[in-house]
């Protein structure tokens, strides 16, 4: 490009374009982070689910039976079980924001461990919680 054609060219249109998603290669602490947002946005469904179970409770026998009935079924059993791994892994991802905040584990074998470890201690707390449920009802 001569000098003439780099003048009439706008500044903007120099400028390398960002690189798309396509571009890069998942990593394991890129897919924490996506699941951390996702189950902070899934924490807000089971706390609505949680206050109709209580709400419900605290309005009359039917109302509760009601709430009871839907949060003990196939479904239900679903969505508390998905309520509680989303609890568990955004406080394991807490729990790993909170390490690298203090300037630790922010090199490379270091966090793609606390991002295994943030995977594998949701997963273990969600199937401890459900088996000791199950083990004491």
């Amino acid at each position: 490009m001569s000098e003439a054609q780099s003048r009439s060219v706008s500044p903007e249109s120099r400028r390398p374009l960002s690189p798309h998603l396509q571009v890069y290669s998942p990593m394991l602490t890129t897919l924490m982070s996506i699941t951390h947002r996702i189950s902070g946005g899934a924490l807000y469904v089971g706390t609505l689910l949680l206050a109709w179970w209580l709400i419900a409770a605290s309005m009359n026998a039917a109302a509760f039976a009601t709430a009871n009935w839907f949060l003990s079924s196939v479904i239900g059993r679903l969505i508390l079980f998905g309520f509680t791994w989303a609890l568990f892994h955004h406080l394991m991802g807490g729990l790993r924001h909170f390490i690298q905040d203090s300037g630790r584990g922010m090199a490379h074998p270091e966090r793609e461990h606390l991002a295994k470890a943030t995977l594998a201690g949701g997963i273990v707390l969600t199937l401890l919680v459900w088996i000791i449920a199950y083990a004491i009802r």
